[in-house]
């Protein structure tokens, strides 16, 4: 990390970890619990500007000024669905002006009282693995986030949760734009800083990461022993249909999957979660819903069923209803734990990476082959 205070480039403190933020603060040779009061101000208050920090003298925030910056994600827009879904555009800085989408999903109580309030983030502008059915993956890949990037989507959706339902978010997801695990270290960093008591303290154990199946990145999460959930977005339970629809499978097929996912259990005996949209006459038959249960056997785990959010000029469809009731009957037969998640959001754009196509954004790398 270069942090010299001779260099033209400004640091930007939120491109540092906890650590980096200590030694940032020992080069200036300040007392050591100032790195605290920095990470608090950036993390917990979120502030934009060094003349918020209160508790800094006045010259050590012109000093802070003229080596340092604390930049933010930008609010551009936002639309609120009749289910009281919210999807967010954040514009990034940079003279690229990419921008990320984030959802707030709340659930309440029959009185109306809010209950969970789930952050979906992004982690980066598009993705690289062009899955068929993804907007997202339909844009290609320009640039992973940094952690901060990631954070201020929490820290804008929690300072909102606060104002308008009287209470902060309860949990965080980390499947909007990008694949987590393709930026391994900012969403490690992230998630570490979401769960800090000088950040917004979130449990680890109400923060889950998703991934289209990096295996070798899973062994990392487990001989890290990092604390957070694991969700697998499985989708097909065969590599002939896997191949069809996410062209991950073709370098990381479901054998190599598998093995992953045993290494992960057990070095932390931790069950997993697999995410599995469901789509009409493709992969909703009795005959796929006992290959997915074969799969997720490998470990206890357990299955959530998604109700497909229909994408424009994709192929794919959301299945109908009878053919969900007898996959999931098939289900139940093998004695497998299985939650039907519905679409939450379908009139504001709810598929991943809509609201960022809709306001312009190019075409990046994809491993898609078409």
């Amino acid at each position: 990390m270069t942090t010299q205070t001779d260099v033209d480039e400004k640091v930007n403190l939120k491109s540092l970890t906890k650590g980096e933020l200590e030694n940032f603060t020992e080069e200036l040779e300040l007392q050591s619990f100032r790195s605290d009061q920095l990470f608090q101000w950036l993390y917990q208050k979120g502030v934009h500007s060094f003349d918020e920090m209160t508790n800094l003298s006045k010259d050590l925030r012109a000093r802070l000024k003229e080596i340092a910056t604390v930049p933010t994600i930008e609010h551009v827009r936002q639309q609120e669905s009749e289910d009281g879904t919210i999807k967010f555009l954040f514009k990034l800085q940079g003279e690229e002006d990419h921008k990320v989408e984030s959802v707030l999903i709340p659930e309440f109580y029959p009185d109306g009282a809010a209950d969970r309030l789930t952050v979906c983030v992004s982690s980066q502008v598009g993705c690289v693995f062009g899955c068929s059915f993804c907007a997202t993956g339909a844009m290609g890949f320009f640039r992973s986030l940094t952690h901060g990037e990631i954070v201020d989507q929490v820290q804008y959706i929690d300072a909102l949760c606060e104002e308008k339902f009287g209470k902060g978010i309860t949990n965080v997801v980390y499947m909007g734009m990008g694949e987590p695990l393709h930026n391994y270290d900012a969403v490690v960093n992230s998630a570490n800083i979401i769960t800090d008591e000088l950040s917004i303290g979130l449990s680890p154990k109400r923060i889950t990461v998703s991934t289209v199946g990096l295996t070798k990145q899973i062994k990392k999460l487990a001989d890290e022993r990092q604390p957070f959930n694991l969700a697998i977005s499985l989708h097909a339970a065969n590599d002939e249909k896997r191949d069809e629809i996410m062209p991950i499978n073709n370098a990381m097929n479901l054998e190599q999957l598998e093995e992953a996912v045993k290494y992960y259990y057990q070095k932390l005996h931790r069950p997993i979660t697999y995410e599995y949209l469901l789509f009409d006459e493709f992969n909703d038959t009795p005959e796929d819903a006992r290959q997915l249960a074969d799969i997720v056997q490998w470990v206890p785990s357990k299955v959530n069923i998604i109700m497909y959010n229909n994408v424009a000029g994709v192929a794919l469809k959301k299945a109908r209803e009878q053919r969900l009731d007898a996959f999931m009957q098939e289900l139940v037969k093998r004695d497998i734990t299985a939650t039907v998640r519905r679409s939450r959001g379908e009139d504001i754009d709810a598929g991943c990476g809509q609201l960022a196509i809709k306001d312009g954004q190019e075409k990046g790398k994809t491993i898609r082959k078409n």
